[in-house]
């Protein structure tokens, strides 16, 4: 769903860009190396494809009467509420998804989230739809209504990869397709499964990108309907994200191009209809500001006592220049990375690289420890240990596994690192012929490792301090 809503987005910001690119053939090249990593596949079938309600497909009815009632009261108090909103709001929500998507897709690359309990339950209810499906089809006369609806959705989704000019395919399909008709054969008992589904895989053969064309030949050898069925949406999932890999693959370049100009005027748009939006942006920029001039009059008062230029008279002593544009937001910018600020709301300018620069803290926070531990462990092994890349290596293994929820429990896992840490060198050092660590030794190296737990450790300071900037 979230790529159809991309696509959707992409299509209406850089309509003619997009339209452009796609046009070029019919039988598009499809994804590569460098576009969206596919689900693992199990032959055919895929846990991480589209369900079936992405996909539009029907799912067990298994609500009464009274559910529906309810579901009814329940809809029409969402509407009556959504009806509050106003078409300015409305608007504004629009105006940051596209800002929102445009970003993404000019700095993000495409990747599919892992495997979650989410997607787990997801695939039990697509399990549970196609059971009930073979139920429906195994009953005397057989129940069409499933199949009738996946038709249907078969038939959108194939309409949807066409090309605008494939008008004759277009039309084909249209005739081929016809829900009228297959309704009709189906109150007959004349609905062949088997021989639509093998049209639909000619079809999908034409259309598919070429990547595409062992998972549709494979189908084709299966002879249960349902399987086939379930392996033909399967396979059209993997096409439509075929299709907006291929777009977003050719759009990026553009996107990267004129970015900047477009996010500028998208948020220009906002901040005329929402004057006091960049309230956080102005408190960050101005503590950045208090900070560098702060620092440079500490700096110009010290270097004065430096020089030896003392006099008992007062003489006034010039303001530094203030700090430059791009100064003021490097330091903002290290304040965000270095820095935890707890719940302290995040500048309006940067919201969507929120978790960019979450990520980018955390990293360097776990870097920060690394070093920590190593200089620590460097200075109880009289540096002859750290002579060798491999013992280094095993150090920072040992300590990155074992720091990986560090986060939200220090003092545990530098309990463990300076165990497994004070361990490995001792047994270095007696490896190499050295003198190993005394017991004194090694519970000032551990007692030493574990108070790298600590916010307020020094050596961690020292490692972590953020660079002045003048």
């Amino acid at each position: 769903m979230f790529h159809e809503l991309l696509y959707q987005g992409v299509t209406e910001i850089f309509s003619c860009k997009s339209s452009h690119q796609r046009g070029k053939a019919v039988k598009h090249p499809g994804p590569e190396r460098d576009t969206i990593n596919m689900p693992k596949s199990e032959k055919i079938i895929s846990k991480k494809d589209s369900s079936p309600s992405e996909n539009g497909s029907p799912k067990p009815e298994t609500s009464s009467k009274n559910q529906e009632d309810k579901t009814s009261s329940e809809v029409h108090s969402a509407e009556n509420q959504l009806a509050a909103i106003s078409n300015e709001d409305t608007g504004k929500v629009n105006e940051v998804s596209k800002l929102s998507v445009a970003s993404e897709i000019a700095i993000e690359k495409n990747d599919l989230p892992e495997d979650s309990p989410e997607s787990q339950f997801v695939e039990t209810m697509y399990n549970a739809f196609w059971d009930h499906l073979r139920d429906q089809l195994s009953q005397t006369p057989p129940d069409f209504s499933c199949v009738l609806e996946l038709i249907k959705n078969i038939k959108q989704i194939l309409m949807a990869l066409l090309l605008p000019r494939q008008n004759l395919l277009r039309n084909e399909i249209e005739e081929a397709l016809d829900l009228d008709l297959l309704k009709q054969e189906t109150e007959h008992g004349a609905l062949d499964i088997l021989h639509l589904s093998h049209y639909i895989l000619n079809l999908m053969a034409l259309m598919c990108a070429p990547i595409r064309d062992e998972a549709v030949k494979e189908l084709e050898s299966i002879k249960d309907p349902v399987q086939l069925l379930r392996g033909i949406f399967q396979v059209l999932g993997l096409m439509k994200m075929d299709m907006v890999n291929y777009t977003i693959k050719n759009i990026r370049p553009y996107l990267q191009e004129h970015s900047i100009q477009y996010e500028r005027a998208k948020f220009q748009e906002l901040l005329d209809k929402q004057p006091d939006l960049l309230d956080c942006t102005t408190k960050w920029m101005t503590r950045a500001a208090t900070e560098i001039i702060t620092s440079l009059s500490s700096l110009s008062v010290t270097s004065c006592i430096s020089s030896g230029v003392i006099s008992s008279f007062p003489t006034p002593k010039p303001d530094p220049d203030p700090p430059s544009l791009t100064t003021v937001l490097y330091q903002g910018y290290l304040n965000l990375v270095l820095r935890d600020h707890g719940n302290e709301e995040f500048p309006e300018t940067l919201l969507m690289d929120k978790a960019r620069l979450q990520t980018m803290r955390s990293k360097f926070r776990h870097l920060t420890i690394l070093a920590s531990v190593l200089l620590v462990a460097r200075s109880f092994s009289c540096g002859v240990l750290f002579s060798s890349p491999e013992f280094v290596d095993k150090l920072k293994c040992i300590t990155k596994a074992l720091t990986e929820d560090f986060s939200s429990k220090p003092e545990e896992s530098m309990l463990s690192v300076s165990e497994q840490v004070s361990q490995e060198i001792h047994q270095g050092l007696k490896d190499t012929g050295l003198t190993a660590l005394s017991s004194e030794n090694r519970a000032s190296l551990v007692g030493q490792l574990r108070n790298i737990a600590k916010k307020e450790n020094c050596i961690r300071i020292i490692i972590g301090k953020s660079p002045k900037r003048g």
